[in-house]
């Protein structure tokens, strides 16, 4: 038997306080990836041909190479917070949900870091 009163025992049993944040996260990095999608397809359709000499000319150029390179961290946090979501909502065990969030949390950070040192590599390099 406890002395403690209904209330008393569900405090601290809510929310982790994080989905609202977590959720704000997904609809500013939307936003961010149809206005950074939009300006890429309106970009790829502007260049005169698809071939590796005229792709290298544009992403050399500084502009395209941010807003490239903004496009790809973004879309690796928003599919992150995707990926997140989906594993804490599916995988049970508690040893493989920690696995996998740790594994999908590096294996983000590793795609966004690859595409931006190519796309400097190439805006640099050439």
């Amino acid at each position: 038997m406890s002395l403690r009163s209904p209330l008393g025992r569900v405090l601290g049993l809510g929310s982790a306080k994080d989905g609202t944040e977590h959720w704000w996260a997904q609809r500013v990095t939307a936003i961010a990836l149809l206005l950074l999608g939009g300006w890429f397809a309106y970009a790829l359709v502007r260049i005169d041909s698809l071939t590796y000499l005229d792709v290298i000319r544009f992403i050399g150029q500084p502009i395209n190479a941010i807003l490239m390179s903004l496009l790809c961290v973004t879309l690796a946090y928003h599919s992150y917070l995707g990926v997140q979501v989906v594993i804490e909502d599916y995988v049970h065990t508690p040893g493989t949900k920690i696995v996998s969030l740790l594994f999908s949390r590096f294996a983000h950070v590793f795609v966004a870091i690859a595409a931006v040192y190519a796309i400097l590599n190439i805006g640099v390099g050439r």
